[in-house]
């Protein structure tokens, strides 16, 4: 709740923007609306300043790839010194040579309601829920720190339901004064100090607008992507464009090499590493930049930055990399379900890249190199950083009796066993690579909820299937694993995706459930169904003889799995 950082960096003998001072007496409560804005500026790079009103000064955060829309879309947002409140309704330009220098447009502004009565106490303790009611954006955000309080990261994520993207003349609009970032930089509004001298002859600051400069040149709008991101974010939006030298083509996608599920070791020559609990990711670097994309070709570096960051500072010409997005748990195991705590914004457990092959490398295909060499190469091209966030998944040796009894022990998922001749097979499930898991965990595709009863909001459980040929089966309830947030997060998303006729081909069933399970024609008439568009992680105690599930326990969203591709898993 200070000023200092903010004079500091300024002299206010060349710049008109207000000394201020911190508002006393504004302790306002959850009921309570505080005001807010967004500025679009364009200083030497485009970015977002986004400001809440709290405490008697603007909490603020610059926002480099804009405001996210997208439900649960992140964006990296630097903590940076408060401003004053009178700071809310500066817009034009900042003339040349001074801080933060170039052409500020309001670009949204409006009040927002934190969660609690105790927005600046939330704030310090590194997460902040708060609902924005601007003229542009509308609905709930979370912010979240990533990093130690020094290092001022954190992430703004979309709590609420999509936001409709906006429009590329609305993006460059401003709520105050209707112009674009254009005319705000040919305009005579220029935060000057003192009027000029009378003499037109003494006017430079007027003679030379800010829009002429490199730092306040105005961005071109584009067209809004489907990722929801304000229009004018520019091209370093684009996560291709993620430490990018400006040269060169991308490295295209390469369909990650899957695993067998199989009932027990296989003999031969095979070596095993730990079956994590993620996300699989492959990690493209080249001169073009580095992207981060799941085994469907989802981006994930918006999700994961500081994953994305790390492959980008390797010291290599190019490399496609394999590996798995893991959140650790306190034990150090990864936690599908602790990875989707952190996506909701709930949590800020460790994440780490664990990676387990390497494809190519430096302009070199590896995926007809045998699995040792390969593993060689990544571990060599690694180095010192291999303990960061960036990790190497080691083999665990060929041992697989005493592996597997001591992965129980620990309370891990399972093993992956690699045959060590093995060479990487691209898109393929050759039974080169298995997985010998210790716990019955797969995805289900989400067709519907029931209503809530008891104490419960929202919803009740969900209702799971699978698919068998072109038909989508109904295998159980979930009604366990959920907490309140993940609860009210669910159900807004489930909002838009409400249909009238039941997904499931098998429904309704007319033999009665031992576990209670059972989804008559008159239950049905209760249900809500969904369009079959989602897939979830679920871990249950074992398939029943019917083709249901016993104890289910929903873990999470699975963004990286291809609704088409989620059926039964049988152990070869």
């Amino acid at each position: 709740m200070s000023l200092t950082a903010y004079v500091k960096k300024r002299d206010f003998k060349k710049t008109a923007e207000p000394r201020g001072m911190v508002v006393r007496g504004q302790e306002q409560g959850a009921a309570q609306s505080h005001r807010f804005v967004v500025q679009k500026h364009a200083a030497s790079r485009l970015h977002y300043d986004f400001r809440l009103e709290i405490d008697g000064t603007l909490k603020s955060w610059a926002v480099p790839k804009g405001i996210p829309f997208a439900h649960g879309e992140k964006r990296l947002a630097v903590h940076v010194e408060d401003h004053p409140v009178s700071y809310i309704d500066f817009e034009g330009t900042i003339p040349k040579g001074q801080y933060g220098g170039g052409t500020v447009m309001v670009w949204d502004r409006g009040t927002f309601t934190p969660d609690s009565a105790t927005p600046a106490k939330d704030l310090a303790g590194g997460k902040l829920h708060f609902t924005l009611k601007g003229k542009k954006l509308k609905g709930a955000w979370y912010l979240v720190r990533i990093r130690d309080p020094e290092d001022n990261q954190w992430l703004l994520i979309r709590g609420g339901d999509d936001l409709k993207p906006l429009s590329a003349k609305q993006d460059d609009t401003s709520v105050l004064s209707g112009k674009s970032m254009k005319a705000l930089g040919e305009s005579d509004h220029v935060w000057a100090a003192k009027p000029a001298p009378a003499k037109p002859a003494k006017t430079p600051a007027r003679k030379t607008p800010a829009r002429k400069t490199k730092e306040a040149k105005p961005v071109k709008p584009t067209k809004p992507e489907k990722s929801s991101r304000p229009a004018n974010a520019g091209k370093a939006a684009k996560p291709v464009k993620r430490g990018a030298r400006g040269r060169g083509a991308p490295l295209k996608f390469v369909e990650p090499m899957k695993a067998r599920l199989v009932a027990a070791p296989p003999v031969g020559d095979w070596s095993y590493e730990i079956k994590f609990d993620g996300f699989r990711a492959l990690a493209l670097k080249s001169a073009a930049g580095t992207r981060l994309l799941s085994r469907n070709e989802k981006d994930l570096a918006e999700k994961f930055p500081e994953i994305a960051d790390a492959v980008a500072a390797l010291d290599v010409e190019d490399a496609i990399i394999d590996g798995e997005i893991v959140a650790l748990d306190e034990q150090g195991r990864s936690s599908f379900q602790l990875l989707q705590a952190y996506e909701l914004g709930d949590a800020r457990p460790p994440l780490h890249y664990y990676v387990f092959d390497l494809l190519r490398l430096n302009g070199e295909s590896l995926v007809e190199l045998p699995l040792g060499e390969r593993k060689a190469r990544l571990e060599s091209l690694l180095g010192r950083k291999a303990g960061g966030v960036i990790r190497v998944s080691t083999s665990l040796g060929s041992e697989v009796t005493a592996l597997l009894k001591q992965a129980q022990s620990l309370g891990l998922e399972g093993l992956i066993g690699k045959r060590t001749d093995s060479t990487y097979e691209i898109g393929r499930r050759s039974g080169a690579w298995i997985k010998l898991k210790l716990h019955h965990e797969q995805e289900f595709v989400i067709g519907g909820y029931t209503p809530p009863g008891g104490s419960r909001t929202h919803f009740g459980a969900l209702l799971i299937g699978v698919h068998q040929g072109k038909r989508l089966l109904f295998t159980a309830k979930v009604g366990t694993g959920f907490n309140h947030a993940l609860l009210r997060a669910l159900h807004a998303r489930f909002q838009k995706l409400l249909q009238a006729e039941c997904p499931f081909d098998n429904l309704p069933e007319t033999k009665t459930s031992r576990y209670g399970q059972t989804i008559t024609a008159s239950v049905m008439k209760t249900c809500h169904w969904l369009k079959p568009v989602l897939v979830c992680q679920v871990r249950f105690a074992e398939w029943t003889r019917d083709g249901s599930l016993r104890q289910p326990v929903f873990l999470g969203l699975r963004e990286d799995k291809d609704v088409a591709d989620v059926v039964r898993e049988k152990a070869a």
